[in-house]
């Protein structure tokens, strides 16, 4: 029997599951390329969920469901919101893309997201090992269906093969440290891993075994150096449109199961699994911004860009314990968590540039295509220079605040090995600064390529793109209100 509780802690996830379902049966009888029924209820039921979900962050109270499988906290809930508006977002970039090309005109590419974010929304509510695998499969198996949507498409269906295979791999790695850490503590329960671990009788051998595994898996989903291989080839040879479904809202989910599995379940273990995130981190940031550097394609640029700024998302995740103890509580993690928000965000800006330059026929992958693009339209030049300019860290833009904020959490922490560490980064977001600067010099200095339309787009379009690229702004200038309720979030998780 199912308490009315359980059904409470996961009525966004049934909403969506349901909507999802209706939508799949409704497009069977859209007719038309256009798909405006189909793609205006999915933006309604997105909109229901995002509200839903506010409504139960607000109240910032933690249920447990199916015998505390499932939570319902502060963070998961704001965590579930900003993907699904990160998914309304992304579909209102691309849906003029999509119905320009014949193999995506169906209802799949709206149907299949809203699977993918129930898969996001089950890892970010996940409180057992084996709920959070299936909401990574979920996630993962809609992915390869939409990677390879355009089955006209060579490049796209290789790029799906390359994603299925790693995927499978680092499964793989999943499943067996989880497998390990159940014969060692005797549950799969986070909590009473927890406990089990935190006795000090559970041999410390198998518990590393285990989670090196865990580590392992976990770094391909956040797609970090060395699990990195998959990240440029499906962010290149993906339709742009999925691209961002792929490198925008999943990033949310990573974290949140980085922060349920490592923070909540394998703290005892700290030591450990910092030292792991800590190479991990570095090795992120030095082969991502360098392997950027000789990119032409900004799509591939764009790719090794994220496993830099993963990097940091893991220095934030690393600085929260010190000593085997965690800091004051939201702390680190509350700027690992705004780091993750404000890079989606800055992501959703920059690829709905990409999209609306991109025309039947046409991709608009190359970093040439951008020539002159100031002259063409200077108002989706200047909200593409915002995003440059806060990938790179440049105030007062968004990504600025979001790296100092990490970076004053790792000094936090204390030691010399925290001083290296924020220097070397320091030193990376340099490097980072001179492909997204170079992006710029293209757009304003270079002349525009013969023939090149004029940029256009619908009012959706102008008015999604003109917010997200004021928030990138406002939140630069005014990042309290937006910090403090990840620290808060972060918080309220911590204790409850």
């Amino acid at each position: 029997m199912i308490d009315k509780l359980s059904l409470i802690a996961v009525y966004p996830e049934l909403l969506l599951f349901i909507m999802a379902c209706v939508i799949a049966m409704f497009d069977l009888g859209v007719k038309g390329k256009g798909r405006t029924p189909t793609y205006i209820l999915t933006l309604f039921s997105l909109a229901a969920v995002t509200g839903l979900l506010v409504s139960y962050a607000m109240t910032g109270q933690t249920m447990y469901g199916f015998d505390n499988m499932v939570v319902s906290d502060a963070m998961g809930n704001w965590l579930k919101a900003f993907a699904a508006l990160a998914v309304m977002v992304t579909l209102v970039y691309g849906r003029a893309y999509a119905m320009d090309r014949e193999m995506m005109r169906g209802g799949e590419l709206f149907i299949m997201s809203l699977f993918a974010l129930l898969g996001m929304f089950v890892m970010i509510s996940g409180n057992n090992f084996l709920v959070i695998y299936m909401g990574i499969e979920l996630l993962t198996l809609s992915s390869y269906a939409l990677v390879a949507l355009r089955r006209d498409h060579s490049v796209a269906i290789e790029a799906a093969m390359k994603y299925f295979v790693l995927g499978a791999l680092a499964s793989g790695f999943l499943l067996y440290g989880m497998s390990m850490l159940y014969g060692a503590t005797g549950s799969l329960n986070l909590h009473e891993v927890f406990a089990a671990i935190n006795t000090g009788k559970v041999d410390h051998r198998i518990l590393v075994f285990g989670l090196v595994f865990i580590v392992a898996g976990l770094a391909f989903k956040l797609g970090v150096v060395p699990f990195h291989m998959w990240i440029p080839d499906v962010y290149q040879g993906a339709p742009t449109v999925v691209t961002l479904l792929v490198g925008g809202a999943p990033k949310l989910a990573a974290f949140a199961v980085f922060v349920r599995i490592l923070v909540e379940g394998l703290l005892p273990l700290a030591v450990d699994w910092q030292q792991m995130l800590m190479f991990l981190a570095i090795a992120s940031l030095a082969i991502g911004n360098f392997a950027a550097i000789a990119q032409t394609n900004i799509k591939r640029m764009l790719a090794f860009s994220t496993i830099s700024h993963m990097g940091f998302v893991l220095i934030g995740l690393m600085s929260g314990v010190f000593n085997g103890q965690t800091q004051a509580a939201g702390g680190a993690y509350g700027s690992a968590m705004f780091y993750v928000v404000s890079y989606v965000l800055t992501t959703l800006a920059s690829f709905g540039v990409i999209l609306l330059l991109s025309r039947q026929g046409f991709e608009s992958e190359e970093i040439s295509d951008f020539a002159g693009l100031n002259q063409r339209s200077p108002f989706y030049a200047g909200i593409m220079a915002m995003c440059l300019f806060s990938l790179a860290g440049i105030p007062p833009m968004v990504g600025f605040y979001a790296k100092l904020a990490v970076l004053q959490a790792l000094l936090s922490s204390g030691g010399t090995m925290a001083v290296a560490l924020a220097i070397f980064a320091v030193m990376m977001s340099l490097v980072g600064a001179f492909y997204y600067l170079r992006v710029v010099k293209v757009m304003y200095f270079d002349a525009p390529v013969a023939k090149t339309p004029a940029v256009s787009a619908s009012l959706d379009v102008r008015a999604v793109l003109t917010l997200n690229g004021g928030l990138l702004l406002l939140l630069g200038l005014v990042p309290g209100g937006l910090m403090t309720l990840c620290a808060g979030a972060v918080a309220k998780m911590l204790t409850s």
